[in-house]
């Protein structure tokens, strides 16, 4: 006996795999949603330590006339972590630059559609800096690569760096990227969210 649009399971069966499925998912995305804005805030602390860093450095050369050594570097490093591990809360805020002037004339379900291109290019950037970064860090290790400069400090922790963050920037844009399909598909938003979020 074949049967035309319609399934063979029971309904009961498909409709509790569906919301087996979407708790999976809200999971997921609720989990990394949190990683993400836990991972942003801490590296948000880094901020005044970045400031304390460059004045220091402006009073031991302008006023003492004795420079430092390590004040640029680390400066660097901490700009680096800061920008890095802090672009998937960005995007967590929707605080990239987008183009408004298209994107804001189009209707919500066409905005989810260019979401959904914008998130999976963006992903396939991210996972070619990660294995770039992969790349990067063996032979950083293996040949104990240091920042040519006065204080030469090791560059390991730099590519270890870039790894995690485009980690959480993939994850971030994959989240993001099956909220927008479910919103697409059920026509209902996965994550019922505040304004004030």
């Amino acid at each position: 006996m074949i049967h035309i649009g319609r399934s063979l399971a029971p309904p009961f069966y498909v409709s509790g795999v569906m919301t087996m499925l979407t708790m999976l998912i809200r999971g997921y995305c609720l989990g990394v949603e949190f990683i993400v804005r836990l991972i942003g805030r801490s590296v948000s602390f880094l901020v005044p330590l970045l400031s304390l860093v460059v004045a220091y450095e402006v009073f031991a050369r302008y006023v003492l006339n004795s420079p430092t050594i390590w004040a640029y570097d680390l400066s660097l490093f901490l700009f680096a972590y800061i920008a890095a591990l802090g672009g998937a809360f960005a995007q967590q805020k929707q605080a990239h630059i987008n183009v408004d002037i298209l994107y804001l004339k189009v209707s919500e379900r066409t905005r989810r559609v260019f979401n959904l291109i914008t998130y999976a290019l963006a992903v396939y950037f991210m996972l070619v800096l990660i294995d770039i970064g992969l790349d990067q860090l063996h032979e950083t290790i293996k040949f104990n690569y240091r920042r040519q400069s006065e204080w030469a400090p090791p560059m390991h922790h730099f590519w270890v760096m870039m790894i995690v963050a485009a980690g959480l920037m993939t994850a971030q844009l994959s989240s993001q990227w099956l909220e927008d399909v479910y919103a697409l598909v059920t026509g209902r938003d996965l994550i019922e969210r505040q304004e004030s979020e």
